[in-house]
């Protein structure tokens, strides 16, 4: 790297872009974000200078490109397929205008190989195939699950209040689960690391359990026993929408609507030791993060203790 490198994070005023930028700044790299919204300040991003804008709008993303020499890109929680192809081809004409020398792209899920019929994994994937064929040196990210996804206003509550762990996966699917900081380190690994060019790692966290073994690490982490319980999708979606809006929910839901149906042993399953390897990263036990995390917080204005 030189003094001239430039990162840009794309959805960076997100859960996982804003993870990403702070390991970038804090591994002392000049970086900036992009995202969408009317300019508010977002404390998640530890302080890095954001553009806001359209990923529709051409002029707005070569805007955002110009000077940059590494970009890790998020994309908004939107489903539509002619909107995706539009966000995919203008961040490639504006990295191709830029002569980014890294992209970084994560798919925020894992993809299968073929249609499903659902935007949230369709869309990932048209994304991914417009931006691995644009001749950029890409690489790409397909996380699983994201255990930050439990400590959150529509999880958090239930599993700190009743220790319940409710999620709309099969109660008998194996998922490496991965917290966001994990994500961020791996995304400036493969920002970083030489010989990456062109290609698809399946990341993940060093476990891959089942909805019981889950439960059983939270349980070692929280020091309380906790039980899992398979949530109904549509229960999920109505949670997640008062956060998020329905739109985005049933869009998000999509993931899980399609494993209920289809189910795939080993989808979200990463190889630990391929992410080592690859990416020179040792992720996190699931026990290990759940002692990190302060539960008590969602219980305040609930009268538990």
């Amino acid at each position: 790297m030189t003094e001239k490198d430039a990162h840009l994070v794309i959805g960076s005023n997100g859960f996982q872009g804003g993870a990403v930028a702070r390991a970038l700044r804090a591994g002392g790299h000049e970086v900036r974000g992009f995202t969408r919204g009317s300019g508010a300040p977002n404390r998640g991003t530890g302080g890095v200078p954001t553009a806001h804008g359209d990923l529709a709008d051409r002029n707005a993303v070569r805007e955002a490109f110009e000077g940059v020499t590494h970009a890790s890109v998020v994309l908004p929680l939107v489903f539509d397929v002619a909107t995706i192809e539009t966000y995919a081809n203008n961040i490639v004409t504006a990295a191709r205008e830029a002569n980014v020398r890294r992209l970084v792209y994560n798919t925020n899920t894992p993809v299968p190989d073929t249609d499903t019929s659902y935007a949230a994994y369709d869309t990932r994937r048209i994304a991914e195939a417009i931006l691995r064929d644009s001749g950029l040196p890409v690489v790409t990210l397909r996380p699983p699950v994201y255990l930050d996804n439990i400590f959150s206003p529509w999880n958090g509550p239930e599993l700190a209040g009743d220790g319940v762990l409710s999620y709309p996966l099969p109660a008998d699917l194996r998922v490496s689960w991965l917290s966001h900081d994990d994500l961020a380190a791996a995304t400036v690994a493969a920002l970083h690391r030489e010989g990456l060019e062109n290609t698809t790692l399946r990341i993940g966290g060093p476990e891959a359990v089942t909805g019981a073994e889950l439960a059983a690490e939270f349980s070692r982490g929280t020091g309380r026993r906790i039980v899992f319980r398979p949530q109904e999708v549509g229960e999920f979606e109505s949670r997640l929408g008062r956060v998020m809006g329905p739109e985005a929910a049933s869009g998000v839901g999509g993931i899980y609507r399609w494993l209920a149906e289809e189910p795939d042993s080993e989808l979200f399953v990463a190889d630990h030791d391929t992410v080592r390897r690859e990416l020179g990263i040792t992720t996190t036990p699931i026990a290990r993060w759940v002692a990190a995390q302060p539960w008590h917080i969602w219980l305040q204005g609930t009268g538990t203790t």
